[in-house]
């Protein structure tokens, strides 16, 4: 009986052993960072006593975000994230004129890669997304008088190049910089013609940018 137990406890704590011995399997981060944006093009449209204006784009500004990752392998992580801009829209043209404050979401599934093995101090990653970019209300002044338009949510991408530095198993420091181009509109540029096909017409795409820089925190478990 004597024998048994002990048997039964060295399984124990052999289990025990190699349970805390796993890697972890899930990473959540917070970022906080700087969104250099732009916008889309068009005709130039004159605007009198104000000027005449050929683009509209979001500010450059301060965004922040959370995302859950989990590990399906020693390198393989899938997840998905959120993060917020919040900017202000403008014209731009012969001047700049402010049109109203907007705050930019984004929310992407991810596929990243992690470099390197699981128990390094600094761990180098790309990151691919798919998703949309929502664009809120936007609040202008007329007369004096706040007033709302509402949003609108476009298919985006995204993707990413960082490094995660562990200084301790399980808290890490994340440094990102990230792409977002989210399509907005095609300008159409004229007509193609294949002597089998028939005529097409053809477009330029126009997408609206965000290049952000970011760091943060993460916790793995």
């Amino acid at each position: 009986m004597f024998r048994k137990t002990i048997v039964a406890a060295a399984v124990l704590a052999a289990a025990a052993a190699t349970a805390s011995a796993q890697d972890p399997r899930v990473e959540i981060s917070g970022t906080a960072g700087w969104t250099f944006s732009d916008g889309v093009g068009g005709n130039a449209a004159l605007v009198t006593g104000v000027g005449t204006f050929t683009s509209i784009d979001p500010k450059d500004a301060f965004s922040w975000g959370l995302r859950l990752g989990f590990l399906a392998s020693e390198h393989s992580e899938i997840g998905f994230l959120y993060n917020q801009q919040a900017t202000q829209l403008e014209l731009g043209g012969t001047s700049t004129f402010k049109i109203g404050d907007l705050k930019v979401h984004n929310y992407h599934g991810y596929y990243a890669y992690n470099l390197g093995d699981s128990k390094a101090k600094a761990r180098p990653y790309f990151l691919l997304g798919l998703g949309g970019t929502q664009y809120g209300t936007l609040t202008v002044s007329v007369a004096g008088t706040p007033h709302d338009i509402p949003g609108n949510t476009r298919f985006s991408g995204t993707g990413a190049l960082g490094v995660k530095v562990f200084p301790s198993p399980k808290v890490g420091i994340l440094l990102e910089g990230r792409w977002t181009p989210t399509y907005i509109k095609t300008d159409a540029t004229g007509w193609w013609c294949d002597p089998y096909w028939g005529c097409y017409a053809t477009g330029n795409a126009q997408y609206s940018n965000q290049f952000e820089l970011a760091g943060g925190l993460t916790l793995r478990f």
